[in-house]
């Protein structure tokens, strides 16, 4: 099986997945993990947020050579992103050539109210991320949701909306678990 979990940036999604790969028998795959590290050894990016940055072109490249490699793994959960949302606009996050390779079952996608990102990202020194707004951040993930949709009728995999409220992940992370 495998099975994707997803949501914008500052939803509490890595929180969660690490309460979730202490309970399950899945192992968890981070997709951009494994894209920046390809393109840091291709010597493209210095940080990780450097990639959705680069020619759409190159991310698209990156894309199908980590679906490949993810593509032979099974009994996985694969933690990425529905969209990028990028300087040309929203890229898929699961192209058709991406699903192809996946053969996704289950996409769980993780949501919170735009206030609670908007903290969570201004409380979350590690990373760099852009200044968005409420409205930009409701706007990402209602993209998220479409794109979710599409993916659905492409894969024929279920998908499973998961809110995570402030400070109660383990509340996220059980829903995943009686999902899988």
């Amino acid at each position: 099986m495998r099975a994707v979990i997803s949501g914008i940036p500052g939803v509490g999604k890595s929180t969660i997945l690490t309460m979730v790969s202490k309970k399950s028998q899945y192992e968890i795959i981070n997709f951009g993990s494994l894209m920046f590290d390809m393109a840091k050894e291709l010597d493209l990016v210095k940080t990780r947020d450097d990639i959705r940055k680069l020619e759409v072109d190159t991310q698209r490249n990156l894309q199908k050579a980590t679906s490949n490699k993810l593509g032979k793994m099974d009994n996985i959960i694969i933690d990425t992103h529905m969209s990028i949302k990028s300087p040309a606009g929203y890229l898929p996050g699961l192209p058709a050539w991406v699903l192809t390779e996946l053969m996704v079952s289950s996409y769980f996608l993780i949501e919170s109210t735009p206030e609670e990102i908007m903290r969570r990202r201004e409380n979350d020194p590690t990373r760099s991320r852009d200044e968005d707004t409420l409205k930009d951040i409701d706007e990402h993930q209602q993209v998220n949701r479409y794109y979710a949709v599409a993916y659905s009728v492409y894969s024929g995999a279920t998908i499973k909306y998961i809110y995570n409220p402030d400070n109660h992940p383990e509340i996220a992370a059980e829903n995943i678990l009686m999902g899988l």
